[in-house]
């Protein structure tokens, strides 16, 4: 295992949109080992364990998930393994190895009956094949009982691959008026701060004593809340889109996978414990917008 100086860092879904934040900023904390599908594959749960074994982390984080939520419904084992097998592999190769485990999980564990946010300790119930697999890899890494952090977070999207910020700014270069559900409600959360919160949770964990006692459930996305109509409302304002929008209800919309109403998470723990700051939703945008910006100007 890494010195206490220079900790070794295993990286799962580094191309991911939380992952390929990851980067940067982990590669201050330490040694970071970001091995591609052909040596770390979440379908193939084995392959973790050989990885495991061989990098000997000091933390492992899993950022790679499948995360196709309407796809789910046609493909149960192959999320399974990814989203349940493979954390329960994760964890347990971790465990063999004195290593802590950071791994994402989602609001979509809950049922979305909450007319308030989420807590920890509520208890979940989720309503599709996605949450459900996601839910039984957190249950997986909590009965192998290791050190583990599960971070369950919201609405999560960034300027790269396939989230609904892109999805909203490719739509309004080809439209001038959208409709967009308004009856779902949750907390749009930026990879890029997911990332930083991140780290600075990892740092503690490696550098700080009694930090094992720390182990459990965390919710970790921004302040706030909104509808999918709010938030394309917000990204067509942050980024000077022309676009009419139009709220329309989920019955409007039909997906394979049912969508809880509500699923705003309270990370009120998270801050208190690792004594994080919690923006908005709406502060997390602007940042990836300056961000955005700085980049065209460089």
């Amino acid at each position: 295992m890494g010195t206490s100086d220079e900790p070794t860092l295993l990286l799962l879904g580094a191309t991911g949109q939380v992952g390929r934040e990851l980067q940067e900023p982990f590669g201050a904390l330490g040694t970071v080992v970001a091995p591609g599908r052909d040596r770390a594959d979440l379908t193939e749960p084995d392959s973790l364990r050989e990885t495991v074994d061989d990098v000997a982390p000091d933390v492992i984080v899993n950022a790679a998930a499948y995360t196709a939520v309407d796809q789910a419904e046609g493909e149960p084992e192959r999320a399974r393994t990814v989203n349940a097998e493979a954390p329960g592999v994760l964890a347990e190769a971790a465990d063999e190895v004195g290593a802590w485990l950071v791994h994402y999980s989602t609001d979509y564990v809950f049922d979305g009956t909450n007319t308030a946010p989420y807590e920890e300790t509520d208890r979940p119930n989720p309503i599709n094949v996605y949450g459900r697999t996601k839910r039984e890899g957190e249950a997986a890494i909590h009965d192998v009982g290791g050190r583990h952090l599960i971070l369950r977070t919201s609405w999560v999207y960034s300027d790269r691959r396939s989230n609904f910020l892109r999805t909203m700014l490719g739509l309004a270069g080809e439209h001038e008026e959208l409709t967009v559900v308004d009856d779902q409600t949750g907390t749009p959360t930026w990879a890029g701060w997911i990332a930083e919160a991140t780290t600075t949770i990892v740092d503690q964990l490696v550098s700080e004593e009694g930090a094992s006692e720390r182990s459990g459930f965390y919710h970790l996305s921004a302040s706030g809340q909104t509808s999918w109509y709010g938030f394309a409302q917000a990204i067509f304002a942050q980024f000077e889109r022309n676009v009419a929008v139009t709220p329309v209800s989920s019955d409007e919309y039909p997906t394979e996978a049912a969508r809880p109403a509500y699923t705003v998470l309270s990370s009120e723990k998270v801050r208190r414990t690792f004594g994080l700051s919690i923006p908005t939703w709406t502060e997390q945008l602007a940042a990836l917008k300056e961000r955005s910006r700085q980049g065209e100007e460089t």
